[in-house]
């Protein structure tokens, strides 16, 4: 029998209203200073695809409505709530006074490898991305409960921040939607 491809209609997405008024997975991807707009785009895209509630674009990271954001978004950045923050700190400081778990995707001396943080649960995380050359600043780093850091076998010590983030938000999410999904 030969293979067929689903036909978009087939797949029966989300409208964007839909997706604004759906459930949401409660996971913040907080991105620090990300310079490329097409890491930007991507990021969105994968918030979408696993609908998460917010993207925190801080610093130099750039906005909506941007050409290069959108030619990797493909209209995400239309349906995951975004915004804006100057600075990180004053949001990262409520989410500890929440109770919120704090996740760094970074190499640190205390990192653990991707799969051993606790799992996400309904009072929701942050995972905080970084810089493509600098990664997470220094004074936004300190305030990770966790440091995640994805095993790699090759040569290279990294990965592209929107591939790396897309691995993260799978591991964290997966086991999350599988449990909402066996709750109904």
């Amino acid at each position: 029998m030969p293979i067929e491809k689903t036909s978009i209609l087939e797949m029966n997405r989300l409208t964007t209203e839909e997706y604004h008024s759906a459930p949401k997975v409660p996971l913040t991807i907080l991105l620090d200073n990300v310079r490329s707009m097409h890491n930007v785009g991507s990021i969105f895209r994968t918030a979408d695809a696993f609908r998460l509630e917010e993207l925190l674009l801080v610093g130099i990271t750039g906005c909506p409505p941007h050409p290069l954001i959108h030619k990797t978004a493909i209209g995400a950045e239309e349906a995951v709530p975004w915004r804006h923050l100057d600075s990180a700190i004053e949001f990262l400081e409520q989410c500890r006074a929440a109770g919120r778990t704090i996740l760094a995707l970074e190499q640190t001396h205390q990192s653990i490898p991707l799969g051993n943080q606790p799992a996400l649960d309904d009072r929701g995380a942050v995972l905080i991305v970084g810089n493509e050359v600098h990664g997470i600043s220094d004074e936004v780093i300190q305030y990770a409960d966790y440091c995640l850091e994805i095993p790699q076998y090759g040569t290279k010590h990294s990965l592209n921040v929107s591939v790396a983030t897309g691995i993260a938000i799978y591991d964290l999410c997966t086991p999350y939607l599988e449990m909402q999904h066996s709750l109904t």
